[in-house]
């Protein structure tokens, strides 16, 4: 399959890899003449602009940083993708961006004759070098099916959410709890070397008992629990603490909007906007541990 690709950043660079992998030809575009270059030598052809893309491809993706850059890649009457792409073809937008966005660009797509899905996505960097993602789909059920194989090529799971936006939905609810229970857990690790416990025998035990989640037990925030957590090498790599930051601002606006209060997550934008203000943004969002000081 011929497959467009906008947005090779550091989740959007191994998923086009991976689409190369998987057997398919790619045109792709990025800001970045390094990302554009490594695309090359993997086999990907490149493209002047997200028109370019769209002109030469029967699926287009995308994968960039924010609602703003998403509207300017899709939305630009010069160069964008619904400038230069043909009626018929399907664009799905895997950036994590809000619902109300999402649905923007979907009706301004099917107002062009094209088929849209929101398909954000979950697993990190590991996940998209690794092939291993889950793909939060927002898109009808002929859509989904047909969009299935393009998916595998990049993930192991696809879930269809339900109809346009709705796999922002999932994400942003979905990362907002992620933010929540890593600041639990990092309280909690943080209470028990304060009082005396060693933290390796702490987190044995809660990831034995009730207090057990993903937080704790595969990306645990204190230095070595998990050798191949971020916390085991200075909170490098994984998921960025300013991209969680963004993604509560989505959760926390969403819910003003439909008038559903968020307690948690308004405290857990507070706590990661401190973070990111200690120039810590940088760090893995385990690194919210040292907002509870030195051990």
């Amino acid at each position: 399959m011929q497959i467009g690709f906008i947005g090779l950043g550091h989740m959007g660079g191994p998923m086009a890899a991976n689409l190369l992998k998987a057997g398919h030809a790619l045109t792709v575009f990025d800001l970045s003449e390094g990302a554009l270059d490594e695309a090359r030598k993997a086999g990907a052809t490149l493209a002047a602009s997200p028109c370019a893309v769209a002109q030469a491809s029967d699926v287009v993706i995308t994968m960039l940083p924010a609602a703003a850059h998403v509207k300017a890649v899709y939305l630009n009457e010069d160069d964008g993708v619904l400038a230069g792409v043909r009626p018929g073809v399907p664009l799905i937008d895997s950036s994590t961006i809000d619902p109300a966005t999402a649905r923007m660009i979907g009706e301004a797509a099917r107002a062009r004759g094209n088929p849209f899905a929101d398909a954000p996505v979950s697993g990190g960097v590991v996940g998209a070098q690794a092939g291993t993602l889950t793909f939060m789909v927002g898109a009808d059920e002929a859509l989904f099916e047909t969009l299935r194989p393009v998916f595998s090529g990049m993930g192991k799971n696809m879930v269809r959410c339900g109809e346009t936006g709705t796999g922002q939905i999932a994400k942003i609810c979905n990362n907002l709890l992620l933010a929540i229970s890593m600041i639990g857990v990092a309280e909690a690790m943080k209470l028990g070397e304060s009082l005396g416990i060693d933290p390796g025998k702490l987190a044995s035990i809660v990831n034995t008992s009730t207090g057990r989640c993903w937080s704790s037990e595969t990306c645990n925030p204190y230095p070595d629990i998990v050798p191949t957590a971020p916390a085991s090498r200075g909170y490098t790599g994984g998921f960025g603490a300013d991209l969680m930051l963004k993604d509560l601002g989505l959760a926390v606006d969403a819910a003003r909007q439909a008038k559903q209060p968020v307690f948690m997550g308004a405290l857990a934008q507070q706590l990661y906007q401190s973070m990111s203000q200690q120039g810590l943004g940088g760090l893995d969002f385990s690194g919210i541990i040292k907002l509870y000081g030195k051990g």
